[in-house]
């Protein structure tokens, strides 16, 4: 485990919380609506995905219950042949995936804060 993976991990948290936060109380026809917020949950998550790819396969492998792979490869899935961006697919990533990530997220560096305490 390198500080750069805490690091990524805490970038992901932050967006997480923001995606959470953001999304609290709003109805889907209210997010597809509102360009501001869909263009900040697209960039939210291309961040994540961005933070996951350059996690180190070690750490990956030490937290195997967290889809890097699939959090590194949103993007693509995000956006269909540059015609534009699946909204249905973001606002099922911010209401269904990012609440158990940010859990999981939240209870990994809890872990990894209690191994550098105890060394």
């Amino acid at each position: 485990m390198s500080f750069a993976d805490l690091d990524y991990v805490r970038h992901i948290l932050d967006e997480t919380r923001y995606l959470q936060t953001a999304s609290a109380g709003l109805e889907q026809t209210k997010f597809i609506r509102d360009e501001t917020l869909r263009r900040a949950f697209v960039r939210s998550i291309g961040i994540i995905g961005e933070a996951a790819r350059h996690v180190s396969e070690q750490f990956q492998n030490k937290y195997p219950a967290i889809e890097w792979r699939s959090m590194a490869g949103m993007r693509n899935r995000l956006i269909h042949n540059y015609l534009g961006v699946d909204y249905d697919i973001v606002w099922d990533v911010v209401t269904n995936k990012v609440p158990a990530l940010r859990n999981e997220l939240e209870r990994v560096l809890q872990q990894e804060s209690r191994t550098q305490r105890d060394g």
